[in-house]
């Protein structure tokens, strides 16, 4: 089910919510938001709920183990229960998510014939597994207490809201919320807004962008030269920002309305000066995961140069990995890795200090990630990257640049999404919601009587595009 579907936005939103409300006890509200969120889950694929239960049970009682053996002093059992937590829950995420990547690279390098394990992949089994060993993780540490009641580790992995997409919440920054928040008008008031912005952004600019940029790359790049090329490129960069933090605010503000207070996801990201800056802005969740839990672990930037570099590339082909079983995403792990070490050894200094030129660099360097990112194989990016950079003219033989442009849905609505999504890309948003915050009574109120109705037009909106049938995919869902 997602969430900007008909059958969320008027049937499982509003019923979720107004039965919320009316519970009176906390017990009542978290029981009701659990059995809503493994309805959620098996909406999608019902077979794969026992899976998050699972997870949510590993989580659990690992974290119970590890307590205890701390509390009797007995560290190196407390690792033991770590290590087999540990195993558990990544062999699960190994089997479903790589299983098939890794018999398909074993017959192609060893000449064998395995045949390829018919496996789905679980909805959001990424986003779930990294939020219950972060938990675990944190458990062993030292820095929260194990949860004894095994219904608030489901419902703390469970929650529909972040569920199958992200922000990947840790249990130390909703801890007291699971069990003691307040929910007040004013929560319930900016949460609601959130959640509409974020459906906006899904419905209104990425949906449309995704129409040109599914058509262009469905096209082989020889036939596509520059100008086509470009708009695809252009298209799927935005396409996936407002994709992502559309659903990233709506799951944010749904939390909101319920008390709970996820931290950000991004920060603008395409404002950024540098490759540097540009992950500190996108997908925080993620990537504060890698460096808590990986990164730092591993040693740091603390340590001799050669292992540095090491522990950079040991980080970001991960994080390619994460993504997906596909070589494509090895590479586009590679590419920032490489990037990054660039800058921090070479020239990341100077260009972060050039106005304009730095945020050029940035956006080339980021539009460039996200064709290695989008393209079905590594052949197909390096096609596509030729093509945008004038390698098959721009736009020859029998299909023009004009009609494979025509074609992909590069019309009048989708200029205006994509001049939306610039515009807002730049955050200007946050910096009128912060102007608002803090003007005077009289222009405060004119400013949020404002809001509010471009928060109806834009749920108005919204919805009739939904009814209508428009394209509808969303990127992270597969992850």
């Amino acid at each position: 089910m997602l969430f900007s579907s008909l059958i969320f936005v008027c049937a499982f939103f509003p019923l979720f919510f107004a039965l919320y409300y009316l519970l009176p006890k906390r017990a009542f509200k978290n029981a009701l938001l659990l059995i809503f969120s493994l309805i959620f889950y098996a909406w999608g694929r019902v077979v794969y709920l026992p899976l998050i239960l699972a997870a949510s049970l590993i989580g659990w009682g690992g974290s119970l183990a590890i307590q205890a053996f701390r509390e009797k002093n007995r560290p190196g059992a407390a690792k033991a229960s770590l290590v087999v937590s540990l195993v558990l829950l990544l062999g699960m995420l190994g089997v479903f998510k790589y299983a098939g990547f890794a018999v398909e690279n074993l017959n192609r390098i060893a000449g064998l014939d395995l045949p390829l394990p018919a496996i789905e992949l679980p909805i959001g089994i990424s986003f779930y597994t990294f939020q219950i060993l972060s938990y675990v993780a944190d458990v062993y540490r030292g820095e929260v207490r194990a949860q004894r009641n095994p219904g608030i580790v489901m419902m703390y992995l469970c929650a529909f809201p972040q569920l199958i997409a992200g922000p990947v919440v840790r249990y130390k920054t909703v801890e007291g919320e699971l069990t003691g928040r307040e929910v007040s008008r004013d929560d319930v008031y900016a949460g609601l807004r959130r959640f509409v912005a974020g459906l906006g952004k899904k419905v209104l600019i990425a949906n449309v962008a995704a129409v040109a940029a599914d058509g262009i790359f469905g096209y082989d790049p020889s036939a596509c030269g520059a100008v086509a090329s470009w708009i695809g490129a252009l298209a799927y960069t935005i396409q996936i920002y407002f994709d992502f933090s559309g659903y990233s605010d709506m799951a944010i503000g749904m939390g909101r309305m319920m008390g709970f207070h996820y931290l950000e996801n991004f920060n603008d990201p395409y404002a950024a000066t540098s490759v540097t800056d540009f992950w500190r802005r996108w997908h925080i969740s993620m990537s504060s995961f890698f460096r808590d839990y990986v990164y730092i672990p591993l040693g740091g930037n603390r340590v001799s140069k050669p292992r540095w570099i090491f522990n950079i590339a040991v980080v970001w082909i991960l994080t390619g990995l994460w993504h997906g079983a596909a070589w494509t995403f090895v590479l586009w792990g590679v590419y920032y890795g490489v990037l990054l070490i660039l800058e921090k050894l070479l020239w990341g200094k100077k260009i972060s200090e050039i106005p304009v030129l730095n945020r050029v660099y940035t956006l080339l360097i980021v539009v460039i990630g996200w064709v290695i990112f989008r393209a079905e194989s590594i052949s197909y990016a390096f096609g596509m990257l030729r093509a945008m950079f004038g390698g098959y003219g721009l736009g020859s033989g029998t299909v023009t640049w004009g009609m494979i442009l025509e074609r992909s849905g590069v019309n009048g609505i989708f200029i205006l999404a994509m001049i939306a999504g610039i515009v807002l890309s730049t955050g200007i948003g946050r910096r009128m919601a912060e102007k608002r915050e803090t003007a005077a009574p009289k222009g405060r109120a004119v400013l949020e009587t404002a809001a509010c109705v471009c928060s109806v037009a834009v749920f108005l909106l919204s919805v009739v595009s939904i009814a209508a049938g428009s394209y509808n995919p969303f990127i992270y869902f597969r992850f």
